[in-house]
């Protein structure tokens, strides 16, 4: 797609694996979406049946053709953690138990480092050009440098993310699709700096680019406009989501060991237009830099149901992602 006033809006999938395919495609049918982003977990989308069988991937293009719907992207969010991680007993609960297996850490990164590169035939498979996820990281525990920080320990852990991931976007290359991180905080990248850090290690190759989910940046007042004009080349996809921050100097920005909807915590996502992101800024940014792919629901909200989320998400999208201009208002016979 070329006009950013065709950019459609798709539903993410990731919160609604507990449902059927068919039972979320035809929800998001009647709510309106323009197609959905699908999950590679449960039945959404499951990337050996789309290596194994030959039929698998235009079946899932005909049930959602059934419901009106398109598919711009996949996302791997789990696997793509495990290949940048330092693994411990966390990862069992979010990955398959074939990535799993004994729970031996070296084997679990190289069974989801195949896994991904798995990811990017499927995606070719299914005539998709982008795959959403995660990289994980080596050093996301050492954030807060007490005990002070080996700072070569940190480059170094950027080298060997890169070297981690290098092979992967090989195949990505190979089958010609994007992997796109989604910038967050856990990953190797999570802010303007390490953003930039991660890119340069990975020599800015073009196959590996950014999911662009403004909420991971306002919880930690950070403008994921800017974010989007200073990375506009590597802005591959973008997620709607929302976060709000709940300060009232007893709460705290780093979460307090809280679980998410905990209302002692000092942010937490919301549904989108419910937050502190700038979404009339950040959709205008999404004009300045040519942006033209799916505006992608990500909903999370612990405090709304999901069903009026998504529906409330959407006329919010609708509402606000207005299109670019073509008129300079200022030029002569723009009038």
């Amino acid at each position: 797609m070329n006009d950013t006033s065709l950019r459609p809006v798709t539903l993410f999938t990731g919160q609604w694996t507990d449902l059927p395919l068919s039972e979320i495609a035809d929800k998001a049918s009647q709510w309106g979406f323009d197609g959905l982003e699908l999950a590679c977990v449960g039945d959404h989308f499951d990337v050996e049946k789309a290596l194994a069988d030959d039929t698998y991937c235009r079946e899932r293009r005909r049930l959602l053709e059934r419901c009106g719907l398109q598919v711009f992207a996949i996302s791997a969010h789990f696997i793509g953690q495990a290949v940048g991680d330092r693994i411990d007993h966390r990862h069992r609960a979010i990955l398959p138990p074939e990535i799993w297996g004994d729970g031996d850490p070296s084997g679990i990164r190289r069974r989801a480092s195949e896994r991904m590169k798995n990811t990017a035939r499927a995606a070719a498979a299914l005539g998709v050009g982008v795959v959403n996820g995660f990289t994980g990281s080596p050093i996301w525990h050492l954030f807060y440098s007490f005990p002070p920080n080996d700072f070569d320990e940190i480059e170094r852990a950027y080298v060997e993310v890169a070297e981690a991931w290098n092979p992967i976007i090989d195949v990505f290359d190979q089958e010609g699709v994007h992997f796109a991180l989604e910038v967050h905080a856990t990953e190797a990248a999570y802010d303007f700096v390490t953003t930039q850090k991660l890119l340069t290690a990975l020599d800015w190759r073009p196959g590996f680019g950014l999911n662009l989910d403004p909420s991971h940046f306002a919880h930690q007042f950070l403008d994921p406009a800017e974010f989007a004009l200073e990375f506009a080349s590597r802005v591959y996809h973008v997620h709607v989501k929302d976060t709000k921050r709940r300060l009232n100097g007893r709460r705290s920005i780093l979460g307090s060991h809280l679980p998410f909807g905990d209302e002692k915590r000092g942010w937490d996502f919301v549904s989108p237009g419910r937050g502190d992101v700038d979404f009339d800024d950040f959709f205008r940014a999404l004009n300045r830099i040519h942006y033209s792919g799916p505006l992608s629901v990500e909903w999370e909200d612990s405090g709304m149901d999901r069903e009026h989320g998504a529906r409330d998400a959407l006329r919010f999208v609708r509402a606000t992602a207005s299109p670019a201009s073509d008129i300079a208002f200022d030029h002569p016979g723009s009038q």
